[in-house]
């Protein structure tokens, strides 16, 4: 019975997420990871980008983000062991390539890019107007004499 490995390397969006955790998912820093990646912008990052040999897998689904579909198969080495692209030798390098090239796929629509960074940053500034608020009104039971 020869059954054959598949050498390739899985990428789930989830791996280079920034808005997930590690307990979620995500395999890099948080500084380094990009927001809502999506399969199909992995596999054009690595095919065009990288001159890496991916494949999508739409049907898959990362366990603990069931609901996200897709994944992206790269093959990093060749059949000799050595690395298809040298600037890239191993998978954590890969997410994080990945992570940087895919904010600028062309899929993604600058007015989605625009309206994210502004409602972070009215986010940020009623947080910080907000401040601590103080209450007038006494909480707690009240003591029986």
């Amino acid at each position: 019975m020869d059954v054959t490995h598949d050498k390739r390397v899985i990428v789930y969006p989830a791996y280079i997420d920034a808005k997930k955790t590690i307990a979620g998912g995500r395999k890099i820093t948080k500084q380094k990871a990009c927001e809502n990646p999506t399969a199909v912008e992995i596999v054009d990052c690595c095919n065009m980008a990288l001159k890496l040999q991916a494949e999508l897998e739409e049907t898959k689904a990362y366990s603990r983000d069931f609901l996200m579909r897709g994944r992206a198969r790269v093959k990093l080495f060749n059949d000799a062991g050595t690395p298809i692209n040298p600037a890239i030798p191993n998978r954590k390098i890969l997410y994080e390539r990945v992570a940087e090239l895919c904010p600028r796929h062309p899929g993604r629509s600058k007015k989605a890019q625009v309206a994210a960074a502004a409602a972070k940053q009215q986010a940020a500034a009623t947080s910080a107007a907000a401040g601590p608020s103080k209450s007038s009104s006494k909480s707690g039971k009240k003591k029986r004499k």
